[in-house]
């Protein structure tokens, strides 16, 4: 089975930056594509960042491009994150797609099988 573990959460002032990665466990792991959510207290679960199976093709909401970037290698993703803001604050969450390209939509959280615990993001001002 798949197992998801998210680690590099913290406390960061505005401005500054955190690395995220996600640990993968399972053989297929580095064949599907893997997204980022985030999700703060009192608000719904949103998309923060894709990569699809290769790692030649990524996609971001628009409240973080520009700033963040994901990456993977064979068994782990990353999510790079800087010039934070207060509004950055949020669980993030590691998944895994149901398939290799993002087929029925990269930023849908139903089409993602596997998920992390989380990792708190706190960003102060």
């Amino acid at each position: 089975q798949v197992q998801l573990v998210e680690s590099g959460g913290g406390l960061v002032q505005a401005g500054g930056s955190l690395r995220l990665s996600c640990a993968a466990s399972g053989h297929t792991f580095s064949n599907y594509a893997m997204g980022w959510f985030r999700q703060a207290p009192g608000k719904e679960r949103e998309f923060v960042a894709a990569i699809i199976w290769s790692g030649d093709r990524t996609y971001y909401a628009d409240s973080v491009k520009g700033r963040f970037t994901i990456s993977r290698d064979n068994a782990n993703v990353y999510l790079q994150m800087n010039s934070l803001k207060p509004e950055d604050t949020a669980v993030y969450y590691c998944a895994k797609h149901r398939t290799f390209w993002g087929q029925r939509g990269l930023d849908v959280q139903t089409s993602y099988d596997y998920w992390g615990q989380g990792t708190q993001v706190t960003v102060s001002s």
